[in-house]
């Protein structure tokens, strides 16, 4: 008891310190880091040569702690860290780990949002740098576009790019369906992302910050965008926060103004599907290289995850010669006919006829273009004087 009232005399600096020596002195390492990381946050705004101690205290602690395991094990530590936090109930793990650290070949991405990306690479690599004249690096950013462009990727990228694991929040074990769970399960896997300097993604981030005026929400959710509002205001330097949505209309406003950087993922134009293609065919790339432009007219229209499912689709059958390579080729293109605009269907049947592997008349069966619009395009089918009609 009279701890308690000595404790209560003290000013607001006083108390932490005190309850941060209280858990050093109990050897309670995990919580220790956990308050480092909290008080790093508070005082970053109004004491920030203090916040600048405590955050190096931080990171000695995490040092010395995966030393001692490697010590005490003789193995080397896991990729994703130990002792990931877990939900309560379930015991599954609410941080997912991508390890690229071997290596990662670079997202094909359009110009604006690749040189982004790189700046972000080259502020955490030089953040000591920014340091001495005052500056942050880029602490977070929100990617934003439709499913299959790459953001997923890019977040990998920038992991292995910085030497670092990915984690990713797992939607599915953090939601519970208990009242107040959530908030809790979500505040620990941020404070753990940000004691460990981590790379996090909050996959689907519309998921827990939708915006509050949705009234069919509970209250639960809404309160979950407070604790977002929070986290990406105070997220520290150490630590870099990366957010991806496919339906940024369902985004609470507040949320855009925290990111420091909000990255634009575009369908992917005419040249980023020949680049995909060309690597998406690996091997075989010989094989297919006539039919390269064939393939890049009928796959416009498509995300590059899908471009990369048909590539894979046409190489097995190659490998199993489940068919000639020109009905393979027809079979990849063929099942995205209608999602083709009419000047695509044009490209298409072009390319088609510059290949010289199919009659005009095989091209129009394929494309829906006019036989005479094609030989007006085209010219003459070389197949036609082979008995072809």
């Amino acid at each position: 008891m009279a701890k308690d009232v000595v404790v209560d005399d003290l000013g607001e600096v006083e108390k932490d310190f005190a309850n941060l020596a209280r858990l050093a002195a109990s050897d309670s390492l995990e919580d220790t880091r956990l308050l480092l990381a909290r008080l790093v946050r508070k005082y970053r705004q109004q004491r920030p040569e203090l916040a600048a101690l405590l955050d190096q205290s931080l990171k000695a602690s995490q040092t010395r702690s995966v030393g001692n395991n490697v010590l005490r094990r003789g193995i080397s530590p896991p990729a994703g860290e130990a002792n990931l936090p877990v939900d309560g109930d379930s015991r599954l793990a609410l941080i997912r780990v991508f390890d690229d650290r071997k290596g990662l070949a670079a997202p094909i991405l359009p110009p604006n949002v690749q040189d982004a990306i790189g700046a972000i690479i080259r502020e955490r690599k030089e953040s000591s740098r920014l340091a001495a004249h005052g500056i942050s690096p880029t602490r977070s950013a929100i990617l934003v576009g439709p499913p299959g462009v790459g953001k997923t990727l890019s977040a990998r990228w920038i992991a292995s790019a910085l030497d670092k694991p990915l984690w990713v929040l797992d939607l599915t074990a953090v939601m519970s369906s208990l009242l107040g769970k959530t908030g809790n399960n979500l505040r620990a896997a941020l404070d753990h992302a940000k004691t460990h300097g981590a790379v996090l993604l909050l996959d689907e981030i519309d998921a827990l910050a939708k915006r509050r005026s949705d009234e069919s929400d509970i209250g639960e959710l809404k309160r979950l965008v407070t604790v977002m509002l929070q986290e990406v205001d105070q997220w520290p330097d150490s630590g870099l926060l990366l957010a991806a949505t496919n339906h940024p209309e369902l985004v609470d406003p507040a949320l855009w103004r925290r990111f420091d950087l909000v990255l634009k993922f575009d369908a992917p134009d005419a040249a980023a599907i020949a680049m995909a293609i060309e690597r998406f065919l690996g091997e075989d790339l010989k094989v297919f290289a006539p039919w390269l432009d064939v393939l890049a007219a009928g796959m416009q229209g498509q995300s590059l995850s899908d471009v990369e499912r048909s590539i894979n689709t046409l190489r097995r059958g190659h490998v199993l010669q489940t068919a000639s390579a020109e009905k393979l080729i027809s079979g990849a293109i063929g099942q995205r006919q209608e999602s083709l605009s009419k000047a695509e269907r044009l490209q298409l049947a072009i390319e088609l006829a510059k290949a010289g592997q199919h009659t005009h008349v095989q091209i129009s069966q394929m494309t829906g273009v006019a036989r005479d619009t094609i030989r007006k395009h085209a010219g003459p089918s070389p197949r036609q004087g082979r008995g072809h009609k």
